[in-house]
């Protein structure tokens, strides 16, 4: 459900390129013309123009595009031009980084993603770094968040949809013990059920939580976890039930209040637009009641206002 849209009739990679490079000539560069472009081709053209970028003028694209733009258009425009999987390794290594060190925006990624995706993303990242994936969240963080995560990315969870009923009774009267029944909390009781079961197993969890125990298992969580734990463990949680509504809610924080939290709107935004956009924009509106669009509008401006939103796609 991606809100990505093309122009009518669409030029070829080979086209692209040169009405890049022209955009690039010359003083200044020609932003809203690199946005028309690359703000309305897919993954797969994307890579195309690279290719073709290269092969005409022996210049690697991103580069070009590093020393054209700034700012957060600068880092919205290099993240969309890779690969999913490539963007959720840079994503992660850049938050991991010891200067910067944004282990909140690290356990997003992580526990947003399906095993399929950490396992993809997890090759890249070792490809093009040199270092595990493992070896960095050894590094950078610490207690439950680091068993959590290091779970989370060496397990091969189940991803389909079929539950198993008594296990899921089993699994939540375990979180009721681990948690709101005793004094403290069995903190290896969450991360060995959160990590190791599939999201249609962890969600029926949660009903039959509800069901049994009159709370939310969010709830719980909440009240028996904190920090970066509890946010990888909502993450989890709430991506096994909706992750559209996790992303509005992510979306919506970052735009609520004095200031956008930039590196968030454009992190969210530029991974999601080709996976479930549509759905993200839908439960915005639900929930707050304004059209996703109109908060971005009133929260960006110029040119990296006007390329987020053309990944947004039409209001409505």
């Amino acid at each position: 459900m991606s809100t990505l849209s093309f122009p009518p009739v669409l030029t070829s990679p080979k086209d692209d390129a040169i009405h890049l490079y022209r955009a690039f000539k010359g003083f200044g560069c020609d932003t809203g013309a690199v946005i028309n472009i690359l703000a309305h081709r897919d993954a797969t053209q994307r890579a195309l123009i690279q290719q073709e970028y290269r092969a005409m003028y022996s210049e690697d694209i991103l580069k070009r595009l590093e020393s054209e733009l700034s700012g957060s258009l600068e880092t919205a425009i290099i993240l969309w031009m890779h690969d999913p999987a490539t963007r959720d390794a840079l994503i992660v290594k850049r938050a991991l980084n010891p200067d910067i060190l944004n282990r909140e925006a690290a356990t997003e990624i992580i526990c947003s993603r399906t095993p399929s995706q950490i396992q993809h993303f997890k090759q890249i990242y070792h490809s093009r770094f040199g270092v595990y994936l493992e070896h960095d969240i050894e590094r950078y963080t610490s207690g439950d968040l680091q068993k959590l995560l290091l779970s989370y990315v060496s397990t091969q969870r189940y991803e389909g949809l079929e539950v198993d009923r008594a296990t899921a009774v089993k699994d939540a009267k375990s979180l009721y013990k681990a948690g709101e029944k005793k004094l403290g909390t069995d903190e290896k009781a969450f991360i060995h059920i959160f990590s190791e079961q599939s999201r249609a197993h962890l969600a029926a969890v949660a009903s039959a939580y509800r069901d049994m125990f009159g709370n939310s298992l969010k709830k719980a969580v909440k009240s028996e976890t904190s920090g970066n734990f509890e946010h990888g463990l909502l993450t989890i949680l709430r991506c096994s039930e909706n992750p559209a509504k996790y992303f509005a809610k992510v979306l919506h924080k970052a735009m609520k209040g004095l200031g956008t939290n930039d590196s968030t709107l454009v992190r969210v935004i530029v991974t999601r637009t080709e996976i479930d956009m549509q759905y993200i924009k839908a439960e915005y509106l639900k929930k707050y009641k304004t059209s996703l669009n109109d908060a971005v509008h009133s929260e960006t401006s110029g040119h990296y206002s006007t390329f987020l939103l053309s990944l947004l796609g039409p209001n409505h």
